[in-house]
């Protein structure tokens, strides 16, 4: 598996490749997202992603996400830390720290991750934008530090598909 279907595998409970709308709002409360939001974040993610990852002799709903082909649901304004096939590209996580943490150099403040989505802002990609800008200050939300602040292993956490996993065991609620 490439580090995005890592990345969304925690999402797919029945462990079948296919995330439901359910399996996405599910997925959301375990990691503290409340409840009114993860309806909402789980109808537009699965909503955007199920038809761009849906396979052309697929039976289930339009919504269903597909682990397998999650690279085609990649957005613009991203940080381009995945590559175009959903590979983790060392390089350009690094970067999101070396040009946006100047506070502490392994973490991000929440201005600095406003910052950074600002510059990551593509023209003419307000969607794209909006869906970096929806993950990132919900990742902020969940997963920030006691000083308020996003650490550097915590985000490389999400992009190897481990950080869900432990936001669960640790039973964090936002």
């Amino acid at each position: 598996m490439t580090e995005l279907q890592k990345h969304v595998a925690f999402f797919d409970r029945d462990h079948d490749g296919i995330i439901t709308f359910d399996e996405t709002y599910q997925g959301l409360r375990d990691v503290g997202v409340g409840e009114v939001t993860a309806k909402a974040s789980a109808a537009l993610i699965n909503g955007a992603l199920g038809p761009k990852t849906r396979p052309d002799n697929a039976n289930s709903s339009r919504m269903d996400i597909y682990i397998e082909n999650i690279q085609k649901g990649k957005h613009g304004s991203d940080t381009g830390a995945y590559d175009a096939q959903g590979r983790f590209v060392p390089a350009k996580f690094d970067e999101i720290f070396s040009k946006h943490a100047k506070t502490v150099p392994n973490a991000l403040t929440k201005d600095e991750l406003d910052e950074m989505l600002k510059d990551n802002q593509e023209k003419n990609d307000f969607a794209g934008w909006l869906a970096a800008k929806s993950e990132w200050e919900m990742l902020y939300k969940v997963a920030k530090d006691k000083d308020g602040r996003l650490p550097k292993d915590t985000v490389r956490a999400v992009y190897d598909g481990t950080l869900f996993y432990q936001l669960t065991a640790q039973g964090k609620k936002a």
